[in-house]
C-alpha cells in the first residue's frame, strides 16, 4: 500500500501569499505531514499580486486547457506550479485572467468588496476539483481552509460522490475569524449549483455571508477544525450542532494532533451528506 495522499486547498500560503495566519498554517502543516509521511498537493488561486518571476511559477501545459462553467459562460483555466524547494513541495495555482489578475485580492483599492466574488470563488471551487482529475491523484483525504473554499465539501458530497478521484476521499475543513463583512450576491447559491445537484444542495450557502459559507462547510465536510481563537458564536453553535469530530484551537498547535485527527476521520465510515 502507497503513502496515503492528502490535498490541501487555501486561497493563501505563506511565502506567496499572506493575508492571514492562514498562510502560515498551509506552509507549515503540509511539510509536518510530509515529514510524517504523507504525499502532498496544494492548491491555491494564482492572484495577480503573486509574483510569478519571484516564485519561479510555469504553466503546466498539460493540465491547462479547461474551461469551468458558471452562469453558461466558459471560463478559461490555466495552471501553474512553483516549487518551495527546501520542503520538496509542489503547489499548483489556478489562474484565471478575467478573475485573478488583479492588483487586490478581495477588495479594489478603496476597500470595496469586489462584486464578481462569488463567481471567483466558485471558478477556484469547481476548478481546484478538475484540476485534481486532471492530475490523476486521488486523495485520501481533503483539508480545506477559509471561505473561499468552502463549496469544495458540498461538491465533494453531491456532484463528485462517485467519481472515481474522490469517491473515498474524507473532508477536513478549518474555520478561522470571518474574513469579510459584506455579502456575495444574492444570487450566488443559484449559481453555485453544478451538475447532480438542485439549489437545495447550496440553501444552507444562500445568505452569502462569511457564517453562511461556513455553515455550508459544516454541512457537507467529515471534520472540523477550529483555526482561531476568536470564531463567532453561530459558527460554533453550528459546529456542536453538527455532531462532527471536531480538532480544538487548543490542540492546533501540536501537528501530532492534526495527524491523530486525520487518522481519526480516515477510520470513520464515509458519509454521504445530501
Amino acid at each position: 500500500m502507497g503513502k496515503s495522499k492528502l490535498l490541501f486547498i487555501s486561497h493563501e500560503m505563506s511565502p506567496f501569499l499572506e493575508l492571514t495566519k492562514i498562510s502560515e498554517i498551509v506552509r507549515q502543516l503540509p511539510q509536518a505531514m510530509q515529514d510524517k509521511g504523507y504525499e502532498i498537493r496544494i492548491l491555491m488561486p494564482r492572484f495577480g499580486n503573486i509574483n510569478e518571476r519571484r516564485n519561479r511559477l510555469h504553466e503546466v501545459i498539460r493540465l491547462s486547457g479547461m474551461n469551468i462553467i458558471i452562469n453558461d459562460n466558459d471560463n478559461p483555466l490555466i495552471i501553474k506550479v512553483a516549487s518551495i524547494p527546501a520542503a520538496r513541495m509542489q503547489v499548483y495555482f489556478l489562474d484565471n485572467e478575467e478573475y485573478f489578475q488583479r492588483k487586490h485580492v478581495f477588495a479594489d483599492k478603496d476597500g470595496k468588496f469586489y462584486a464578481d466574488n462569488d463567481e471567483r470563488m466558485i471558478f477556484f471551487c469547481k476548478g481546484a476539483l478538475e484540476t485534481v482529475k486532471k492530475l490523476g491523484w486521488a486523495p485520501d483525504m481533503i483539508h480545506c481552509h477559509g471561505w473561499m473554499s468552502a463549496l469544495v465539501p458540498a461538491y465533494l458530497k453531491t456532484t463528485y460522490k462517485d467519481d472515481p478521484t474522490f469517491k473515498n476521499s474524507k473532508i477536513v475543513y478549518s474555520i478561522y475569524e470571518n474574513d469579510f463583512t459584506d455579502k456575495l450576491n444574492a444570487d450566488f447559491a443559484q449559481k453555485a449549483v453544478m451538475n447532480d445537484m438542485t439549489e437545495t444542495h447550496t440553501d444552507v450557502y444562500k445568505p452569502g455571508t462569511n457564517s453562511a459559507l461556513y455553515a455550508g462547510a459544516i454541512h457537507y465536510s467529515d471534520g472540523i477544525v477550529l483555526g482561531s481563537e476568536n470564531i463567532e458564536e453561530e459558527v460554533l453553535n453550528n459546529v456542536k450542532n453538527s455532531n462532527k469530530a471536531v480538532l480544538d484551537f487548543n490542540s492546533t498547535s501540536d501537528v501530532e494532533n492534526y495527524y491523530n485527527f486525520y487518522d481519526e476521520i480516515a477510520n470513520e465510515e464515509l458519509a454521504h451528506v445530501v
